[in-house]
């Protein structure tokens, strides 16, 4: 996007100052010894040069505007006067940090989840930020909000109901952030901001299902967690056969290996202590 901004060089502070002050103070004294009232007009021009003094603070601007007409921005630190007439707006060109609240929206499947961001950002463009949109700041938020609802939209919470996404709001930060720094961008630029930072602060499921979303991750969590035991129970019972097999410590036929498998599936597989069982009789009895 062109830049409409243009930066004006002001007359150095103080050597203004030195002349007003001459001009107040030679006026009144000119008064006083002469008692004409023409320097009564020139003690007033110099109370009307007076309001055109300002100063600019590191990262600070302002925006120079004589009668609706933009004559340009100053952005270099330090004092200085201007006409008096100018009207000078204050932008701060600063890195700010923007906390938004959080928000319940839907996300892709539909489930309601409670959503906020953390953004930094700052001004680039003061033409922009002072002309293209009424209140800056203000923009800043609404927009910020209008992104994150359509990011929530675009992406599921988790991949209970949609095992084929790959990017989820939850897992996929990385993608999800840069997705939403884009958009946050795209909207922002009208108004010359520019985004240093955007990011997920907060994410949760909404309060009327979260309870039940907790049983069914947990609940998911347990099944995972019972097939990594059985694929590897499965794995130590087939060892133990073939170890048995190679050694030949005892022949076992195909009751007694089922007998085998099956005991030692509970044993492996159990989610308590089994109590051992001696026999005490041979392997037939």
């Amino acid at each position: 996007m062109q830049s409409n901004e243009k930066s004006h060089s002001p007359l150095s502070g103080y050597v203004a100052l030195f002349f007003v002050f001459m001009l107040i103070i030679g006026s009144v004294g000119l008064i006083v010894v002469t008692k004409q009232a023409f320097f009564g007009f020139t003690f007033f021009i110099g109370l009307v040069m007076v309001p055109g003094f300002f100063f600019v603070n590191p990262n600070g601007s302002r925006v120079l505007v004589l009668f609706g007409k933009y004559i340009g921005t100053v952005k270099k630190n330090g004092f200085f006067w201007v006409n008096p007439f100018y009207y000078k707006k204050k932008i701060s060109l600063r890195a700010r940090n923007f906390d938004s609240e959080r928000v319940k929206v839907n996300d892709s499947i539909g489930n309601p989840i409670l959503i906020s961001v953390i953004l930094v950002w700052r001004v680039r463009d003061t033409f922009s930020a002072a002309f293209e949109v009424d209140d800056y700041e203000n923009f800043v938020r609404v927009q910020t909000d209008a992104a994150v609802r359509k990011l929530a939209g675009s992406y599921p919470y988790d991949n209970f109901d949609d095992a084929q996404a790959e990017i989820t709001l939850r897992s996929g930060l990385d993608e999800v952030n840069e997705h939403l720094e884009r958009e946050i961008e795209e909207r922002l630029s009208i108004a010359g901001i520019e985004i240093l930072e955007a990011r997920i602060g907060y994410l949760a499921y909404a309060e009327e299902i979260a309870g039940a979303m907790l049983r069914r991750q947990q609940a998911t969590a347990i099944v995972a967690a019972r097939h990594k035991i059985v694929e590897g129970a499965v794995s130590m019972v087939e060892m133990a056969l073939d170890q048995i097999n190679q050694k030949q410590l005892i022949v076992l036929d195909e009751e007694k290996k089922a007998a085998m498998v099956s005991n030692l599936m509970v044993v492996l597989c159990a989610d308590k202590d089994v109590a051992p069982v001696v026999n005490s009789g041979t392997l037939h009895h």
